[in-house]
């Protein structure tokens, strides 16, 4: 006979699962909707006279001949020609994940390195940066970029984004190089390597949990960044979030919401294939960084 403790366990077990298994039905119902909903006429998908029509595709037999469609994907990627937004998001990403990591690394490494309490201040005020809105900063880039003509043009989106995250990944990288005991320097050094190299050659490859943990976060703020690209791009160089927007319309446009059901789609299946595939890098380097002394 089992014990009552083995018991307890089993329904503690039991219980933890099954509350488990209800946040992720929750938590993934609206994207597994919006993905059925995508390969529907409108008239199905936001049906006022019965919510079932999304389910069955009533309305959709009836005007494309089958259950399902791929009119919305069509109308998006090429009547309006949703690529040129996915190659402009994948070229502010890049630029902006490949700077932030570039100055979080060295500048992390540095501050981590330093015994003088001037880096204390610097992560302060850094600090402080992270915590302004966005929108502050874009305010104060605006005057700057229209007068010398560079708004409208994807760098001025990156040179902000790369501004927003940089407080973040450097706060960040430093506490990884904390957890790295500077006995590791050392002992380059007395291999003969230099500081950079010691930090080329044997701190970044210890680093590189933290590397990928903090280049993931830096990539869903620029992927994801609404309020930056949408008042920095103009309407031929607009990212992809901005780019749905738009499909809504306005009250003076009228636009279309399949396109942009269709489009949400699109940009939100890449970020589930990142994770997927980078979720034992992302653990590991929020779990324990880097080594231990």
């Amino acid at each position: 006979m089992s014990s009552p403790a083995n018991r307890s366990s089993r329904s503690v077990v039991l219980i933890s699962s099954a509350f488990v298994l209800v946040w992720v039905v929750i938590a993934s119902f609206p994207f597994i909707w919006t993905l059925w909903g995508s390969f529907k006429v409108q008239a199905d998908f936001f049906s006022k006279a019965d919510w079932r029509y999304a389910l069955w595709g009533t309305r959709t037999l009836i005007e494309t001949g089958g259950t399902f469609t791929g009119a919305g994907y069509e109308g998006a990627w090429i009547q309006e020609e949703f690529w040129r937004a996915a190659i402009n998001t994948m070229i502010v990403v890049f630029f902006t994940v490949v700077i932030s990591l570039t100055l979080g690394t060295l500048g992390g490494y540095a501050l981590a390195r330093s015994g003088h309490k001037y880096a204390f201040w610097l992560l302060m005020i850094a600090l402080i940066f992270r915590a302004m809105p966005h929108i502050t900063l874009v305010s104060g880039y605006l005057l700057p970029f229209f007068e010398w003509n560079l708004w409208g043009h994807l760098p001025t989106s990156i040179i902000v984004l790369v501004a927003i995250n940089q407080p973040f990944t450097l706060w960040m990288l430093h506490s990884f190089f904390l957890n790295i005991p500077k006995d590791l320097d050392e002992s380059a050094k007395v291999d003969g390597c230099t500081q950079f190299q010691a930090f080329r050659h044997v701190i970044i490859p210890v680093m590189w949990p933290g590397v990928i943990t903090t280049g993931l976060f830096s990539f869903l703020l620029a992927y994801n960044d609404f309020a930056v690209t949408s008042m920095l791009l103009s309407e031929e160089n607009r990212t992809m979030v901005p780019a749905i927007a738009g499909f809504l319309g306005s009250t003076l446009e009228e636009g279309n919401v399949m396109f942009a059901v269709a489009a949400v789609v699109s940009a939100t299946a890449p970020l589930f294939v990142l994770v997927m595939f980078f979720q034992r890098q992302i653990v590991s380097g929020l779990t324990a960084g880097a080594v231990k002394g």
